[in-house]
Order: C-alpha cells, then sequence, then structure tokens
C-alpha cells in the first residue's frame, strides 16, 4: 500500500530541474529518432531505387538532423511547462474516490 503523503508536492519541488529536462529530452530522443530513422530506411528501401547502402546513409542523415533539430525544440518546450502551474495540483484520492463508485453503480445495476 503507497503512503498517501507521498502523493503531496512539497514546497519548492513542484518544477522538474533542467538536468531532468534535458534527460528526458534525451532520452525520448532516442526513441523518436530510431523511429524516424526505421521510417526513413523503409521508405528509401521499398519506394526508390537506391542500394541497401545509400537507404541507409539518406535514413542517418534525416534522423541525425531530426535529433538535435527536435531534442533543442523539445527541451525548450519542456522548460516552458515547467512554469505552467495548471493541471499540476490534482488530487489521487478524489479520483480514486470517484472511479469505485463509477465501478460500483456499474455493478449494482
Amino acid at each position: 500500500m503507497t503512503d498517501k503523503s507521498s502523493f503531496k508536492i512539497e514546497q519548492g519541488k513542484e518544477k522538474d530541474s533542467p538536468a531532468r529536462s534535458i534527460l528526458k529530452a534525451f532520452s525520448w530522443r532516442i526513441i523518436a529518432t530510431g523511429t524516424t530513422f526505421l521510417i526513413s530506411f523503409i521508405v528509401f528501401n521499398r519506394y526508390t531505387n537506391k542500394s541497401v547502402d545509400e537507404s541507409i546513409e539518406n535514413a542517418g542523415m534525416i534522423a541525425s538532423v531530426e535529433f538535435f533539430a527536435k531534442f533543442i525544440i523539445y527541451y525548450a518546450h519542456e522548460r516552458m511547462w515547467t512554469n505552467i502551474r495548471w493541471g499540476r495540483y490534482w488530487s489521487m484520492k478524489y479520483w480514486r474516490r470517484r472511479s469505485w463508485k463509477k465501478l460500483y453503480n456499474r455493478m449494482h445495476k
């Protein structure tokens, strides 16, 4: 069972640190760039007359440019959202109570 106090936000701890934002941006870019590389490779390999080596080279170029451009954009987006308070302070109790009520009502109709 989880301690209910663990859901409370400590004063001054409501923002992500810049280091956390960078790590989140980097980890997401690895996943997203891998996806972009794979899609680009499939498109170049299947729908053009390029060899496998040329397809890998073109997909790698697209993925490289995309990685750095979107890394910077995601980091700026993440830092912007750390300054927006909306949606940070919702109560887990309310949603738990509400979901159990809906489930109970559904089971006893």
